[in-house]
Protein backbone atom coordinates (compact mmCIF):
# COMPACT_ATOMS: atom_id res chain seq x y z
CA UNK A 1 0.00 0.00 0.00
CA UNK A 2 1.18 3.48 -0.84
CA UNK A 3 0.08 6.52 1.17
CA UNK A 4 0.20 10.03 -0.27
CA UNK A 5 -0.68 13.36 1.31
CA UNK A 6 -2.34 15.91 -0.98
CA UNK A 7 -2.61 19.55 0.01
CA UNK A 8 -4.56 20.81 -3.00
CA UNK A 9 -6.78 19.81 -5.90
CA UNK A 10 -3.76 20.10 -8.22
CA UNK A 11 -1.80 17.63 -6.08
CA UNK A 12 -4.77 15.23 -6.05
CA UNK A 13 -4.96 15.45 -9.85
CA UNK A 14 -1.22 14.72 -10.02
CA UNK A 15 -1.80 11.52 -8.01
CA UNK A 16 -4.51 10.62 -10.52
CA UNK A 17 -2.02 11.10 -13.35
CA UNK A 18 0.41 8.74 -11.60
CA UNK A 19 -2.39 6.19 -11.25
CA UNK A 20 -3.18 6.45 -14.98
CA UNK A 21 0.43 5.59 -15.88
CA UNK A 22 -0.04 2.15 -14.27
CA UNK A 23 -3.20 1.21 -16.18
CA UNK A 24 -3.99 -0.74 -19.30
CA UNK A 25 -7.08 -1.82 -21.23
CA UNK A 26 -9.68 -3.61 -19.12
CA UNK A 27 -8.33 -2.34 -15.80
CA UNK A 28 -10.81 -1.20 -13.15
CA UNK A 29 -9.92 1.29 -10.42
CA UNK A 30 -12.30 1.47 -7.46
CA UNK A 31 -12.31 4.88 -5.77
CA UNK A 32 -13.74 5.31 -2.27
CA UNK A 33 -14.09 8.18 0.16
CA UNK A 34 -16.70 10.35 1.77
CA UNK A 35 -18.58 13.01 -0.17
CA UNK A 36 -16.19 15.81 -1.14
CA UNK A 37 -13.03 13.79 -0.46
CA UNK A 38 -11.65 14.35 -3.97
CA UNK A 39 -12.67 11.21 -5.87
CA UNK A 40 -13.69 13.04 -9.02
CA UNK A 41 -10.67 15.34 -8.76
CA UNK A 42 -8.34 12.33 -8.72
CA UNK A 43 -10.20 10.77 -11.65
CA UNK A 44 -9.99 14.06 -13.57
CA UNK A 45 -6.19 13.96 -13.21
CA UNK A 46 -6.12 10.37 -14.48
CA UNK A 47 -8.36 11.27 -17.43
CA UNK A 48 -6.12 14.19 -18.39
CA UNK A 49 -3.06 11.91 -18.29
CA UNK A 50 -4.91 9.47 -20.56
CA UNK A 51 -5.54 12.26 -23.06
CA UNK A 52 -9.17 13.09 -22.29
CA UNK A 53 -10.06 16.68 -23.20
CA UNK A 54 -13.09 18.67 -22.11
CA UNK A 55 -14.97 18.68 -18.82
CA UNK A 56 -14.75 15.74 -16.42
CA UNK A 57 -17.66 15.70 -13.96
CA UNK A 58 -19.02 13.07 -11.63
CA UNK A 59 -21.78 11.08 -13.35
CA UNK A 60 -23.85 10.76 -10.15
CA UNK A 61 -27.20 11.12 -11.91
CA UNK A 62 -26.35 9.24 -15.11
CA UNK A 63 -24.38 6.34 -13.53
CA UNK A 64 -21.57 6.58 -16.07
CA UNK A 65 -19.76 8.54 -18.75
CA UNK A 66 -17.44 7.33 -21.45
CA UNK A 67 -14.56 9.50 -22.67
CA UNK A 68 -12.25 9.18 -25.65
CA UNK A 69 -8.67 9.35 -24.44
CA UNK A 70 -5.61 9.69 -26.67
CA UNK A 71 -4.13 6.52 -25.13
CA UNK A 72 -7.34 4.51 -24.57
CA UNK A 73 -11.02 5.00 -23.78
CA UNK A 74 -12.00 5.87 -20.21
CA UNK A 75 -15.18 4.97 -18.36
CA UNK A 76 -16.18 6.91 -15.25
CA UNK A 77 -18.92 5.41 -13.10
CA UNK A 78 -20.54 6.79 -9.96
CA UNK A 79 -22.72 4.26 -8.13
CA UNK A 80 -23.59 6.55 -5.20
CA UNK A 81 -27.34 6.33 -5.79
CA UNK A 82 -27.38 2.50 -5.85
CA UNK A 83 -27.40 0.25 -2.79
CA UNK A 84 -26.74 -2.77 -5.00
CA UNK A 85 -27.44 -3.95 -8.54
CA UNK A 86 -30.10 -6.45 -7.50
CA UNK A 87 -33.09 -4.70 -9.09
CA UNK A 88 -31.14 -3.09 -11.93
CA UNK A 89 -30.81 -4.12 -15.56
CA UNK A 90 -28.15 -6.87 -15.63
CA UNK A 91 -26.41 -5.02 -18.48
CA UNK A 92 -26.29 -1.66 -16.62
CA UNK A 93 -22.49 -1.59 -16.41
CA UNK A 94 -21.68 -3.44 -19.65
CA UNK A 95 -21.17 -0.33 -21.79
CA UNK A 96 -18.61 0.99 -19.30
CA UNK A 97 -16.70 -2.11 -18.16
CA UNK A 98 -15.23 -3.09 -21.50
CA UNK A 99 -11.94 -4.83 -22.27
CA UNK A 100 -10.68 -1.89 -24.35
CA UNK A 101 -11.16 0.81 -21.69
CA UNK A 102 -9.90 1.82 -18.27
CA UNK A 103 -12.76 2.19 -15.79
CA UNK A 104 -12.89 4.32 -12.65
CA UNK A 105 -15.73 3.46 -10.27
CA UNK A 106 -16.77 5.81 -7.48
CA UNK A 107 -18.83 4.25 -4.65
CA UNK A 108 -18.02 0.72 -5.87
CA UNK A 109 -19.74 -1.28 -3.10
CA UNK A 110 -23.00 -1.52 -5.08
CA UNK A 111 -21.30 -3.41 -7.91
CA UNK A 112 -19.62 -6.01 -5.72
CA UNK A 113 -18.11 -8.88 -7.73
CA UNK A 114 -19.23 -7.43 -11.08
CA UNK A 115 -16.07 -5.32 -11.11
CA UNK A 116 -13.70 -7.79 -12.71
CA UNK A 117 -10.01 -7.12 -13.28
CA UNK A 118 -9.64 -4.65 -10.46
CA UNK A 119 -6.20 -3.18 -10.83
CA UNK A 120 -6.18 -0.72 -7.97
CA UNK A 121 -8.15 0.51 -5.00
CA UNK A 122 -7.90 4.19 -4.09
CA UNK A 123 -9.21 5.55 -0.79
CA UNK A 124 -9.36 9.27 -0.08
CA UNK A 125 -10.15 10.98 3.20
CA UNK A 126 -10.22 14.52 4.50
CA UNK A 127 -7.38 15.43 6.86
CA UNK A 128 -8.32 19.08 7.44
CA UNK A 129 -8.67 22.10 5.19
CA UNK A 130 -7.74 21.24 1.61
CA UNK A 131 -5.58 18.29 2.68
CA UNK A 132 -6.39 14.70 1.80
CA UNK A 133 -4.83 11.37 2.65
CA UNK A 134 -4.78 9.06 -0.37
CA UNK A 135 -4.15 5.32 -0.08
CA UNK A 136 -3.35 3.26 -3.17
CA UNK A 137 -3.56 -0.53 -2.97
CA UNK A 138 -2.92 -2.97 -5.80
CA UNK A 139 -5.35 -5.86 -6.15
CA UNK A 140 -3.74 -9.28 -6.18
CA UNK A 141 -5.64 -10.20 -9.37
CA UNK A 142 -4.85 -6.90 -11.14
Amino acid sequence: MERVESRSAAETEAVGARVAARLGPGDVVVVSGEVGAGKTTLIRGACRALGVEGPIASPTFTIGRRYRGARLPVSHLDLYRLEDLEGEDPALLDDYLTPDAVAFVEWPAAAGPRLARRALEVRLRHTGGDSRAIELSDYPNG
